[in-house]
């Protein structure tokens, strides 16, 4: 006998379904993509190789965010087949089959959620490799502990999602931990999924480091910007940009650490700094620098025009109360709770562990104008 519950995740999961196909215009951009396949068969289509290359973009991007719903769909027509061969079947076929049937229920329910948080990824530069900073703030050993174990949580994010990471600069502190880290984490939507990170984050525990166990306080900021394509202009006037190059100070091979390969590159009119010693080369780690210094100059640049830039550069980008967006509470008790969308979860070693795909997903949600999240409490 089905349960009453797989009838209402049926009527939960088509409902979702129809959602998301309105949401995307589905049957607009099918016929986009039915006259741009058109379109490629046409002649001369590759007489003007840039232009067919931006084409065939356009057309897997539209592809990408369309048929995996047109698949779901066809998946959803499959489940009232079921329903009906349960409902004219022997008992032991109905047995079977409603067996079968709440296991294709089941995994569907997953599927819609992670089609979902796909298909809020439509930014310009969602696909993009992501450029990870991490900086600790005031407070000296325990903020530079933090943003060791920040700089952690976030190798083993990358590695959960199938990410790769790789290291650029990382600066150690005084005593313990890192003062500052930079690095590129490449995959499909890398900058998509960790855009949602970007902010100050907080955390609150007894400290380690104080043989008086007093409860500690301290601040962390990590900035995301998207490693930005050739296809993205960005002027630099090589005269506004200092370049300094010192030996690595950082764990590496022979050739790291025994040559002046580090490169930092300041931008003058603005003060960024970007520093790179990950590299044998110094020719390589300038390279890659000057990557970072552009992302991080396009980045700016749109922060000018949603007026948000004082958030991140300005003056009032303290690292400090009021300004965090993510509070990591050892100490009383445990708790992580994102504070602009509520998302929080007991499991605080999960957390630190990489397990950040409810606060991601939550804060995707919230941005997408068919959901607005409001306290989620995440199942430990």
């Amino acid at each position: 006998m089905i349960q009453p519950e797989t009838y209402d995740h049926i009527e939960l999961i088509k409902k979702r379904a129809g959602q998301l196909w309105r949401f995307l215009d589905g049957e607009q951009k099918l016929r986009e993509i039915e006259a741009l396949d058109a379109q490629m068969g046409a002649p001369g289509f590759w007489d003007n190789n840039d232009k067919a290359q931006k084409h065939i973009g356009k057309v897997n991007a539209l592809k990408k965010a369309v048929l995996p719903v047109v698949d779901f769909r066809k998946k959803l027509e499959d489940i009232d087949v079921m329903l009906e061969l349960i409902e004219a079947g022997s008992e032991e076929e109905r047995i079977e089959y409603t067996k079968e049937l709440e296991s294709t229920v089941s995994t569907l329910l997953d599927n819609i959620d992670e089609i979902e948080i796909a298909s809020f990824l439509t930014g310009q530069f969602d696909r993009n490799n992501a450029i990870f900073s991490i900086q600790a703030g005031a407070g000296g050993t325990e903020s530079n502990d933090w943003a060791d174990m920040l700089f952690r949580m976030y190798s083993r994010w990358a590695e959960r999602q199938g990410f790769t990471v790789e290291i650029q600069d990382v600066q150690s502190g005084e005593q313990a931990g890192i003062s500052k880290a930079t690095v590129l984490i490449k995959g499909e939507n890398a900058y998509g999924y960790a855009k949602a990170e970007r902010g100050v984050h907080r955390l609150v525990r007894i400290s380690p480091f104080d043989s008086n166990q007093r409860r500690h306080t301290s601040f962390c900021a990590v900035d995301v910007v998207a490693e930005i394509t050739d296809e993205v202009k960005v002027d630099l006037n090589e005269d506004d940009i200092r370049t300094d190059v010192y030996r690595s100070s950082g764990k590496g091979g022979q050739g790291v650490n025994t040559t002046d390969s580090a490169v930092r590159l300041t931008h003058i009119p603005t003060g960024l700094v970007v520093t790179c010693q990950n590299e044998r080369s110094q020719i390589k780690n300038k390279a890659s620098a000057m990557s970072v210094l552009k992302a991080r100059l396009y980045e700016r640049r749109l922060d000018e025009q949603r007026s948000e830039m004082e958030k991140f550069y300005g003056e009032k980008g303290e690292i400090g109360w009021g300004a965090q967006i993510r509070s990591y509470v050892l100490q009383p008790y445990q708790m992580v709770k994102d504070l602009r969308t509520g998302v929080s979860t007991a499991d605080t070693q999960g957390v630190l562990d990489g397990e950040l795909d409810p606060f991601i997903n939550g804060w995707l949600r919230a941005g997408c104008p068919r959901h607005r999240n409001k306290d989620i409490q995440v199942d430990d």
